[in-house]
């Protein structure tokens, strides 16, 4: 069974999830603080800020072409990062929703469409949406009546998506039409009853990684919805997970201390550890018209 074990003790988020192995190195964000992270390239000492925000960054996508560059999911929507200049913010579709509102995770898909959710900042339910910005920056609601949506994550060739409502305790599974990014009708895949199913990605094999918040484990699933693997982690809330490193075969896994009475020592730290199955890179935005 694979160890994972905390990269560097010294690094707690309140927060800790969108994290992804982008343009050779991994980055991360720390929801509440705003904050997008890398650690240094050896693993050791303390993460590194990137970037920071005076609003939730939920999580980013690289923009192709330009190195340096992020497309985020953000305060009320979406927003455009580049080294040394103010956020560029295209679309704040939950701005002037009835209920106050924040954008949640999100990444790109194999054919350039960054997509995220959004949710309640109380947790309302039913009150996210599922949002899908083109290339050229036309941002869609393509999905709606979500709690807290984590995800999505696609299979290699981007004609399948994965999201999960954390609070429903549900992952579905959606045809996707590679050509315009239309969705079929979803399915129910997993069923979580013991936590919630949080940040996912998928391998080379089709299986579906999620973390499971509340539960201390990271799981993965078959392509037929299976139970495959289990592995615990001495905290109680994972939260981000993805597939990198020089092969793929790294699983990194964010973690988080918010809403703990008592968090433990390593409640809020990241972890790492080798498995056998690799994943890819995350998939880039663009090219973008933002």
């Amino acid at each position: 069974m694979t160890d994972l074990t905390p990269m560097e003790p010294s690094d707690r988020l309140e927060l800790g999830e969108g994290i992804r192995w982008a343009d050779g190195r991994l980055v991360l964000v720390d929801i509440l603080t705003g904050r997008l992270m890398t650690p240094r390239q050896d693993g050791t000492g303390p993460l590194r800020t990137l970037a920071r925000l005076d609003v939730p960054l939920g999580a980013v996508a690289p923009v192709a072409g330009r190195p340096g560059a992020w497309i985020a999911a953000a305060g009320t929507g979406v927003c455009l990062l580049r080294p040394g200049t103010a956020p560029k913010w295209p679309a704040t579709p939950e701005r002037d929703a009835p209920t106050r509102m924040r954008m949640n995770d999100g990444c790109a898909d194999p054919y350039g469409r960054f997509w995220a959710g959004s949710m309640a900042c109380d947790g309302t339910p039913d009150a996210g949406s599922l949002y899908r910005v083109g290339p050229d920056g036309t941002v869609t609601r393509v999905l709606g009546g979500i709690t807290i949506p984590n995800g999505p994550a696609f299979d290699r060739d981007g004609t399948t998506m994965y999201l999960a409502d954390s609070a429903r305790g549900l992952v579905r599974r959606y045809p996707v039409d590679p050509r315009d990014g239309d969705l079929g009708a979803g399915e129910e895949f997993v069923r979580v009853e013991d936590g919630s199913p949080d940040g996912m990605t998928v391998d080379a094999e089709g299986a579906l990684w999620t973390a499971v918040w509340g539960a201390g484990e990271v799981r993965r699933y078959l392509p037929d919805g299976t139970l495959g693997t289990v592995l615990r982690l001495p905290v109680a809330q994972p939260a981000g997970i993805c597939l990198g490193g020089d092969d793929g075969r790294t699983l990194y896994v964010t973690t988080a201390r918010v809403g703990l009475p008592a968090p433990g020592p390593l409640d809020g730290a990241v972890f790492r550890g080798r498995v056998g199955v690799p994943g890819p890179p995350a998939a880039a935005y663009g090219p973008p018209a933002i």
